[in-house]
């Protein structure tokens, strides 16, 4: 028995793939043998560093561009998504957050943060899983994240979107597991991106945050991009609808 994650002949699409957590994510995939289609609101045509770091693996790389906050840019990019009929892996990780006092929070930063971190996901998912339904086999990992569980200060979109995706994982998984495609989710928590310099920058901020998790550190996105590795792979095989924590013991805490 293998216990090797091999990712040979699969296609994966990872959305907010331009950097940090997600730019780790194609890195690591196409480690594993995947081929990558990468989507990010303002992705580079060519010449990005998920394409260097996925053709350096010797595997192929696909750049698109879709503004996840646009309901008809969406729909038609997973429309088109869907027609391929080859992405056997998708990612759901793009993500964005907007930060204000719940009794002044806007509307239009709550519309907008539901858009990209919640609705889109389920279109794409909704999308490609037909797809992988008619093959009978697919893979479609949710990024949610500690405040999936928690309130959050400051955040309430970002939370409730976060926490929306648990429950997405759950339906689609509840459906699905029978038919061949295992949905889960993986619920990271501080990690070292551009998302969270300003907290890095804060010591203050910083000497809690450490103080509070029980490994003492930051995670670094490679240590998100494993994992997801993994509930790719076939040793997965038999996980259905879990939300995996990657937050360095936060939330035993």
């Amino acid at each position: 028995m293998s216990l090797t994650i091999d990712l040979s002949g699969q296609t994966a699409l990872v959305t907010g793939c331009k950097r940090g957590i997600g730019l780790a994510i194609c890195k690591t995939l196409a480690a594993a043998g995947a081929d990558i289609i990468g989507v990010s609101a303002s992705l580079e045509s060519h010449g990005s560093e998920a394409e260097k770091a996925v053709r350096s693996a010797g595997r192929i790389f696909t750049a698109r561009q879709c503004d996840f906050s646009d309901r008809d840019a969406t729909l038609a990019f997973a429309g088109e998504m869907e027609r391929r009929g080859d992405i056997s892996i998708l990612i759901n990780n793009a993500g964005t957050i907007r930060r204000a006092p719940a009794a002044e929070h806007p509307l239009e930063d709550w519309d907008h943060v539901q858009a990209v971190n919640s609705d889109a996901p389920f279109i794409l998912t909704q999308a490609l899983g037909r797809s992988m339904l008619t093959r009978g086999a697919g893979k479609i990992v949710f990024v949610a994240s500690v405040l999936s569980f928690q309130g959050g200060i400051n955040v309430p979109g970002y939370a409730a979107s976060k926490g929306a995706i648990v429950q997405l994982v759950r339906a689609f998984s509840n459906e699905w597991a029978s038919r061949g495609i295992n949905v889960n989710g993986i619920a990271p928590g501080y990690i070292a991106t551009d998302n969270t310099a300003a907290l890095q920058a804060d010591a203050d901020r910083t000497r809690s945050l450490m103080e509070r998790i029980p490994v003492g550190r930051w995670g670094t996105p490679e240590e998100i991009a494993e994992p997801i590795a993994f509930l790719c792979s076939d040793l997965a095989r038999f996980v259905h609808g879990a939300i995996l924590p990657a937050d360095g013991g936060w939330m035993s805490r």
